[in-house]
């Protein structure tokens, strides 16, 4: 009843909410993405998508049908495997920033996992830093993790920046010490958000220090003080407060997929083909 051409044209469009962006994510036409999901409503009888002349949306059908077309292309991709003989086996040693984890990022391990059975994922957990050296002494093989834009190598998922995030009441006296909830030393977002607060003259105090995004989270909501953030991972309860206290531009952040040149590269490939494209935003 559904074409897995047109499922996938449907997932494209609903992962990008562009029709021009899902063609070139395929390789297709654009022409092809509109057709496919024309015949995808015609088969469904209902309407999924709905766009004007700004935006792309899912209607309430399009949103089910999203969650039907990935078990069925997670199923028909695994069967394709299984008996083409080509099904891949392996160990996978993934390690993710917290932030990340806190994301769709745990959707996409679990598609993975129903796509790919016979891979052994090992996740670890943990700030950049520490998992760029697990890295580097082989203890893991693919990473996930937020460096300065263009400071390394590897393959950027997302651009972002940082922005600086506290509640819709956080009130600071001008002059006074900002506070900073942060990371233990060294963290990047610690590290820029210092350094940008001394080039501007700005006095801090850290009234929180925590290993884990949770606690960030926590001892903001608490009011305990502010914290730095990447913009796309701001809980909507959680506001950005940049502007309103005049609080110095921290920078530029990239998503970065870094590989373990020794590890298997195939089984690595696939994990990155099942990241790449997708948006990473918190969660909703």
């Amino acid at each position: 009843m559904f074409e897995p051409a047109q499922l996938r044209s449907f997932l494209a469009v609903a992962d990008t909410l562009s029709f021009t962006k899902a063609a070139e994510r395929l390789g297709l036409a654009q022409p092809t993405i509109s057709q496919h999901i024309r015949k995808l409503e015609a088969a469904a009888k209902r309407t999924l998508i709905t766009r004007d002349t700004r935006d792309v949306r899912l209607t309430d059908n399009g949103d089910a049908m999203a969650g039907f077309a990935r078990s069925i292309l997670s199923a028909h991709d695994a069967a394709a495997r299984y008996f083409s003989g080509s099904a891949m086996r392996g160990r996978l040693r993934f390690g993710t920033a917290d932030d990340l984890a806190i994301t769709g990022l745990p959707r996409i391990l679990r598609e993975f996992r129903q796509i790919y059975p016979q891979i052994n994922l090992e996740l670890t957990v943990g700030q950049s830093d520490q998992l760029y050296r697990k890295l580097n002494a082989g203890q893991l093989d693919l990473v996930f993790v937020k460096w300065v834009a263009g400071a390394k190598d590897g393959t950027v998922v997302q651009h972002d920046s940082f922005s600086w995030v506290g509640l819709e009441q956080t009130v600071m006296e001008p002059g006074t010490p900002v506070p900073l909830i942060a990371y233990p030393a060294p963290s990047l977002s610690r590290k820029l958000a210092i350094d940008a607060l001394e080039a501007n003259g700005r006095t801090w105090r850290i009234t929180c220090t925590t290993r884990q995004i949770s606690g960030v989270l926590a001892a903001v909501r608490a009011g305990i003080g502010v914290a730095v953030m990447p913009t796309s991972l701001v809980p909507e309860d959680l506001k950005i407060i940049t502007r309103r206290f005049d609080l110095p531009a921290v920078g530029d952040v990239d998503f970065t997929l870094i590989r373990n040149p020794l590890a298997n590269a195939e089984v690595i490939d696939a994990l990155t083909q099942s990241i790449v494209g997708r948006t990473i935003n918190r969660q909703t």
